[in-house]
C-alpha cells in the first residue's frame, strides 16, 4: 500500500490546534538479487517496481537493452525481485549509498565492466515541448495531492506525455521513467525526461547511461552537473516553468 493514514494535531500560532488524519507515504524495502546475488538495496514507493528494477538496470550499467533480461520476478510481499540475466556478470564490490539521495539506497556490486558514459548525440527540444510538458507538470499528481511527500518524473517523446511516476525519491522516480523506456523499447534518443528534483552529478550520469537526449528540471544543477551534461552532449535544461526555462 503506497499511503497510509496518520493521525496528527495540526497546531495554530494562538496556542490552538485541531486533530486530524492525514495521508502519509509509506517506505517500501526492495532488495534486488541478480543471477543469485543481493545487488541493490532500494527504499521507493510500492508503485511502478518492475519499471523501477529495469530503469536501475539500465542506469546502473548492468544491462545495456531489454533483451539483456532473461527473467523477472518478485516474491510474493514484492519485497524481494530475483531477475536473471542472460550473461553472466563480473562483479566489483561497491557499498555504494546514493550521495545525493533522500532515501538509503544502496549499491553492494557493480559492473566490473561496465562501459564508460557514453557521448549523445545532441538532441533538440522545441521550446513549445517544454512549456506543454512543464505546463502538464504544474498540475499536482495524485500522491503528492495527498502527501506531499514525493518526486516525479516524467517520460515524453516529441512533447506528448507517455508516462508519470512517483517515488519518495528522486532517484527512483526517475529509474521508473527510464524502466518505462526500456520496458516499452523507446528510442532513447528521442526521450525527455522531466524531474521535479535537482540535478548533481549522479542523476546527470543515470541519464546519459539510459542514452536519453533530453533531460528538464524544475529545479537546478550543480556546476559539475552542467559541466558534465556538456561534455556529453546531454540537452540538459533547468528551472523549467510554464513561462520560462534555463537551457545550461
Amino acid at each position: 500500500m503506497t499511503v497510509s493514514p496518520l493521525k496528527i494535531q495540526k497546531v495554530f500560532p494562538d496556542g490552538s490546534h485541531e486533530e486530524k488524519e492525514i495521508l502519509s507515504l509509506n517506505e517500501h524495502r526492495l532488495a534486488i538479487i541478480i543471477n543469485g546475488r543481493q545487488i541493490f538495496s532500494l527504499v521507493c514507493t510500492d508503485s511502478n517496481l518492475m519499471e523501477l528494477l529495469a530503469g536501475r538496470l539500465l542506469t546502473s550499467g548492468i544491462i545495456e537493452k531489454k533483451d539483456d533480461i532473461a527473467e523477472i520476478r518478485f516474491c510474493e510481499s514484492k519485497t524481494r525481485a530475483f531477475v536473471t540475466l542472460k550473461e553472466e556478470i563480473i562483479w566489483k564490490e561497491s557499498q555504494n549509498l546514493e550521495a545525493s539521495c533522500c532515501t538509503k539506497n544502496i549499491e553492494y556490486a557493480k559492473n566490473a565492466d561496465e562501459v564508460p558514459l557514453p557521448v549523445l548525440k545532441k538532441a533538440t527540444c522545441p521550446p513549445e515541448w517544454i512549456f506543454s510538458i512543464a505546463q502538464e507538470f504544474s498540475k499536482d499528481s495524485i500522491i503528492h495531492t495527498h502527501t506531499a511527500g514525493t518526486h516525479r518524473c516524467i517520460l515524453a517523446v516529441e512533447g506528448k506525455i507517455l508516462f508519470s511516476a512517483e517515488d519518495i525519491g528522486r532517484h527512483n522516480a526517475l529509474d521508473k521513467a527510464v524502466g518505462y523506456m526500456i520496458l516499452n523499447e523507446i528510442p532513447a534518443q528521442k526521450a525527455i525526461l522531466f524531474t521535479s528534483g535537482r540535478v548533481p552529478v549522479d542523476m546527470v550520469e543515470k541519464v546519459i547511461r539510459a542514452g536519453a537526449g533530453t533531460l528538464i528540471s524544475k529545479s537546478v544543477p550543480t556546476a559539475q552537473s552542467a559541466a558534465l551534461a556538456r561534455e556529453h552532449k546531454l540537452t540538459l535544461i533547468c528551472r523549467a516553468w510554464p513561462d520560462s526555462y534555463d537551457l545550461v
